[in-house]
């Protein structure tokens, strides 16, 4: 009797977009430091509705168009990197936290137009 292969099944993961911009960034970090790293992985249990390259185009797009500037970019990145926003109560991070809060302010549109935050 021949061996007949069963058809695969395929299961549809859902995507889950992100609660907040902030929640968006540092997984965008993270999957950016995974991969600066060397790692291969998809990472996470949970399906994300873009790729982090998705996230860095939108903050690239906000650069070119000059809604955002290296100040912001710089904050983004360092803070990121932490995984922490900035505490705007603490005087060496205030400044951080004005930079952090209006970059978060101007990505999150794009963001959400592209479904990638609820």
């Amino acid at each position: 009797m021949p061996h007949t292969a069963r058809p695969a099944t395929l299961t549809r993961v859902a995507e889950e977009p992100f609660h907040d911009v902030e929640q968006a960034w540092f997984w965008t970090m993270g999957a950016l430091r995974a991969r600066h790293g060397g790692s291969r992985s998809g990472g996470g249990a949970v399906k994300r509705p873009c790729e982090p390259d998705d996230v860095v185009k939108c903050l690239d797009h906000l650069y070119r168009n000059r809604r955002i500037d290296l100040g912001h970019a710089r904050v983004l990145r360092v803070w990121g990197e932490r995984r922490v926003a900035p505490d705007v109560r603490r005087a060496s991070e205030h400044l951080d936290a004005v930079l952090w809060d209006e970059a978060m302010d101007r990505l999150a549109w794009p963001l959400r137009m592209k479904g990638i935050v609820v």
